[in-house]
C-alpha cells in the first residue's frame, strides 16, 4: 500500500510541477512562440498519451521486477560493495544518470534510434510540454538499456523510484520555456541543465544540437567536452531544418514519422563527437 500510495503521490507531484512551468512560461517566457500554445500542447500530450500505455505495459513490468531482484539477490556493482546506505542511492543516483547520457549520444549516432528520437526534437517550440514528447517507439528501444543499467549497477526498487522522479522534475525544468536570470542561468548551468542550455540541443544547428545532452548533471557535458554556454543564448531557433512546415507535425504524422520512407532521407544522422 505504501508503494502505491507514493506512486499517487509522486504521479500528483509531477502533475503540479507541470502545471506550475506551463503557469511560469506564461508569465516569463524565454522564447517567442512559433505555434499555437494550445495545439502544441495538445499534440504533445497526445504523443505522451500513447507512450504512457507503452510505459505502464511493457517498462514497467521489466523495470521494477528487475530492481526487487537485484535487491533481493544482491545483484549489480554496487550490491558487492559495503556501501552506507547514503552512499549506496547517491552512487545510483549519478551511475543512472552518466548511463542515460551515453544512451541519449547513442540517440543521436545510430541512425535506427535518431528516426525514433527525432519525434522529439521536431517541435517547433521547447516548453515543458516538450519534456513529455517521447515516441513509444523510442522509449520501446530504451527497455533493454533501462534493465541493463538496473543489472549492471545494481540499482533497487527504492533508488530507482527516487531517481526516476528526480529525473522528470529536471526533464520538466530544462524543457521549460522559462526565463530566469541569467547570473542564476549561469550559476545553475554549473551543476544541472537549464533551459537556455537544452534550447541550444534543440537548435536547427548541427552543431548545437551535438551538445549539452546531459538530463540531470552538467558534468558529463564538461567531462567529455561536449558543453556549449548559453547564458545568453535567448533567440536559439528550435526544431529540425528539414520540418519547418506545422501541417506536417500533426499527431498523426509525428507518430507515423519514425516509420515513413520518406524519414530516412529527410531526417540524416547527425555527426557526434568521436572523442566521446
Amino acid at each position: 500500500m505504501d508503494a502505491k500510495r507514493n506512486a499517487r503521490l509522486g504521479t500528483a507531484g509531477m502533475v503540479a510541477a507541470f502545471g506550475l512551468l506551463l503557469w511560469m512560461e506564461h508569465r516569463r517566457s524565454l522564447r517567442n512562440p512559433v505555434e499555437s500554445k494550445k495545439r502544441r500542447v495538445a499534440r504533445n500530450l497526445g504523443v505522451a498519451g500513447v507512450s504512457a500505455v507503452l510505459i505502464h505495459f511493457a517498462e514497467r513490468p521489466v523495470s521494477v521486477p528487475l530492481a526487487r531482484l537485484v535487491e533481493r539477490r544482491r545483484l549489480g556493482l554496487l550490491q558487492h560493495l559495503p556501501l552506507p546506505a547514503w552512499m549506496e542511492t547517491l552512487l545510483a543516483l549519478l551511475l543512472l544518470d552518466y548511463t542515460l547520457y551515453l544512451w541519449h549520444v547513442l540517440e543521436h549516432r545510430v541512425p535506427a534510434l535518431w528516426r525514433l528520437h527525432a519525434v522529439h526534437h521536431v517541435d517547433l517550440d521547447l516548453d515543458a510540454s516538450t519534456a513529455l514528447r517521447f515516441h513509444f517507439g523510442e522509449l520501446a528501444a530504451s527497455i533493454p538499456w533501462r534493465a541493463a543499467q538496473i543489472l549492471v549497477i545494481g540499482v533497487t526498487p527504492r533508488n530507482l523510484a527516487l531517481y526516476q522522479r528526480l529525473l522528470m522534475l529536471s526533464v520538466l525544468f530544462h524543457h521549460s520555456n522559462v526565463r530566469i536570470s541569467t547570473r542564476t542561468e549561469r550559476w545553475l548551468s554549473r551543476f544541472i541543465m537549464t533551459p537556455r542550455l537544452h534550447g541550444i540541443h534543440h537548435s536547427v544547428e548541427h552543431s548545437e544540437v551535438n551538445s549539452n545532452w546531459s538530463s540531470g548533471l552538467t558534468i558529463w557535458d564538461t567531462l567529455h567536452h561536449t558543453l556549449t554556454p548559453s547564458a545568453t543564448r535567448d533567440n536559439v531557433t528550435i526544431g529540425l531544418a528539414d520540418y519547418r512546415d506545422p501541417k506536417e507535425l500533426t499527431l498523426p504524422k509525428v507518430l507515423e514519422m519514425p516509420f515513413a520512407r520518406s524519414t530516412a532521407k529527410r531526417v540524416m544522422q547527425l555527426p557526434v563527437d568521436q572523442n566521446l
